[in-house]
């Protein structure tokens, strides 16, 4: 059974991500008034949350349960598409 405390961290970092890709969910808000969907750190905000997810993988390999790498190999790979395919892929201040 995967630990909570694990569900917890990788769906608030999905989240977050998802959020600042436009998602409208409940962290979308919480991402707003923080102001991390300003146009320049929304993309930002997302890359840095797959970052930490891809760590975490790397990190963690080899120690998780069947459920919890499926979990993490999951977001890790839908923030990964969500990325790539998003309209700001040729943003300025992507750099």
């Amino acid at each position: 059974m995967p630990h909570p405390e694990f569900v917890g961290l990788v769906n608030s970092l999905q989240a977050t991500a998802e959020a600042a890709l436009g998602d409208l969910n409940a962290a979308t808000a919480s991402a707003a008034r923080d102001g991390l969907l300003q146009e320049g750190r929304a993309r930002q905000t997302a890359e840095r949350s797959l970052k930490l997810l891809t760590m975490l993988a790397e990190k963690t390999r080899g120690n998780l349960d069947f459920a919890e790498a499926d979990l993490l190999t999951e977001a890790v790979s839908s923030l990964r598409e969500r990325l790539s395919t998003s309209p700001h892929n040729a943003s300025p201040q992507d750099n």
